[in-house]
């Protein structure tokens, strides 16, 4: 009789103590939004930068340029965009789905700027700081362009997949799996 007095509320503990644990849990998961930009890869390339200046038919003689510079890629994933309906748990199982990757960082360093050729004719003026400039702009361009075929992106994200997998395993998750929009992949 006792039993079937108190069986609702102890029923009502019990649900509620179970969807306070699994908001705990879906916090827990939460807290990779602190991480905002996480970046997972990065790489550094050499562009090699030429000019000529010799198709002009009022100047008379050749002015050549080559420079080298290094730029520093740095991609990875915005998970400050990981949004609560983007996570299902249920028990011991996860499902979640990440913003694809994206460049965090182009860095050139001026000082990684080098020129390694110029040939300027006896009546020509010499390449200036301001061309120098333009030149080093078309090849942070041509570098941003490239970042597709380079598969930067692609690398950020398997290796922010293995990130948040391990992550999520230590929070004690044994199914995992991790979808960028569309595209899935599954880690166990």
């Amino acid at each position: 009789m006792l039993f079937k007095k108190y069986c609702p509320f102890l029923l009502l503990i019990l649900y509620c103590s179970a969807c306070n644990k699994k908001e705990q849990r879906l916090q827990q998961v939460m807290a990779l939004q602190q991480m905002s930009d996480l970046a997972t890869v990065e790489y550094v390339v050499t562009k090699i930068i030429k000019a000529s200046d010799n198709k002009t038919w009022y100047k008379i003689g050749d002015r050549k340029i080559l420079m080298s510079c290094k730029a520093t890629l740095t991609a990875g994933i915005d998970l400050s965009a990981i949004k609560s309906e983007q996570v299902q748990i249920e028990g011991k199982n996860i499902t979640l789905t990440l913003p694809h990757s994206k460049m965090i960082a182009v860095n050139i360093k001026p000082e990684d700027i080098v020129e390694e050729y110029e040939s300027i004719d006896v009546l020509r003026q010499p390449f200036s700081g301001e061309e120098r400039n333009a030149l080093a702009i078309q090849a942070e361009t041509q570098v941003k362009a490239s970042v597709a075929e380079l598969g930067i992106l692609q690398t950020a994200e398997t290796n922010a997949a293995l990130f948040v997998n391990s992550f999520l395993h230590r929070l004690g998750y044994e199914k995992i799996t991790i979808h960028f929009d569309n595209a899935s992949s599954t880690k166990n």
